[in-house]
């Protein structure tokens, strides 16, 4: 109890507020273009859902994130995903003809796509985290929770963006495409190529950004194609 009445414990606690603050902007739009699809009483639920079960995979993650990362492959099969659920995403489902179970059903997937992408780019950013908390495990989940609301009034924010801005669903897909390129180009196998050859990072992170685009853009249009012959 006198650990968390000293100095140190409300420095850590506020180093990590913030430090989530600046690193869940991306998460925000991963859970707004997820949840976009819901009809809106639904939506709130997916979010919280969503942003709760992610932050206690969050603080399980930290534990082991700085491990995990040195392994091979794991960042590449991670952006491999990454790039998956950015298309899906801006694929879109239709929605005009949904039933109770169906969007039962839809709300469990964008809760799941919502975990997957966290966990996914999450991996940098609990590293950070954990650097924070030293740690404390006390610290850890007191910060990550505190942050529940940030990313929820984040994601809230965007949904509604999203509806009065059609463009911001493409310019979130690209992110996660550009998030995508990152994490690919960041495996430990890859090190030495990356060290050689900088630019490859933003390379890769780019054509993260152009192929989630361009592949969600002809998934849509061929989506369209049936609909628009009936």
């Amino acid at each position: 109890m006198d650990a968390m009445l000293g100095a140190d414990f409300w420095i850590g606690l506020l180093k990590i507020v913030w430090i989530n603050i600046i690193l869940s902007g991306d998460n925000a739009v991963v859970i707004a273009l997820a949840a976009r699809g819901l009809p809106a009483h639904q939506q709130s639920k997916a979010i919280m859902l969503g942003s709760g079960a992610a932050v206690v995979l969050r603080i399980a993650l930290t534990l082991v994130a700085a491990k995990l990362m040195q392994l091979p492959l794991v960042e590449i099969m991670g952006g491999v995903l990454l790039l998956w659920i950015g298309v899906g995403l801006l694929k879109g489902e239709d929605e005009s003809e949904q039933s109770g179970d169906a969007v039962k059903v839809g709300m469990m997937a964008a809760v799941r796509t919502i975990l997957l992408a966290d966990l996914v780019m999450s991996l940098d950013n609990v590293i950070a985290v954990a650097a924070a908390a030293q740690g404390n495990l006390v610290l850890l989940v007191l910060g990550l929770a505190i942050s529940i609301p940030l990313v929820i009034f984040g994601s809230t924010l965007m949904i509604k963006l999203m509806a009065r801005f059609p463009a911001i669903v493409t310019l979130g897909a690209a992110l996660i495409g550009w998030v995508a390129g990152e994490t690919l180009a960041s495996d430990h196998v890859l090190e030495g190529l990356i060290q050689a050859h900088p630019w490859l990072t933003h390379a890769a992170a780019v054509a993260g950004a152009l192929l989630v685009v361009a592949v969600g853009k002809m998934w849509q249009a061929r989506n369209a194609a049936p609909a628009s012959g009936a």
